[in-house]
């Protein structure tokens, strides 16, 4: 399973590109790699995992913007179509063939 963070945070004022930034930081401590500039994900092998870091996301949210979060199967991810661009270096490192989640 993964867990995608998508975000719109406000980056106007020095304090609201701190809150940002700090918000992101915090994401990539706990294990989240970006997929695009405002959309990281997770992967996590069953629900209770997806609950566990649904609440740590929860407990470092910053105090304006948007913040939505999204479970998917690996299959489901798998089907995602790129419509422009390409592939992050992350994601062709890691192809779904070769996961393995401890």
């Amino acid at each position: 399973m993964r867990i995608i963070v998508m975000f719109d945070l406000p980056t106007k004022t020095k304090d609201e590109r701190r809150i940002a930034a700090r918000f992101r930081r915090d994401l990539i401590n706990s294990g989240f790699v970006m997929m695009q500039l405002s959309v990281y994900y997770r992967l996590v092998k069953g629900t209770d995992l997806v609950h566990k870091y649904e609440q740590r996301v929860a407990d470092f949210l910053p105090p304006t913007g948007q913040v939505r979060l999204l479970v998917l199967t690996e299959k489901q991810f798998s089907s995602m179509q790129i419509m422009t661009g390409s592939t992050s270096h992350q994601e062709e490192k890691i192809d779904n063939s070769e996961l393995t989640i401890l």
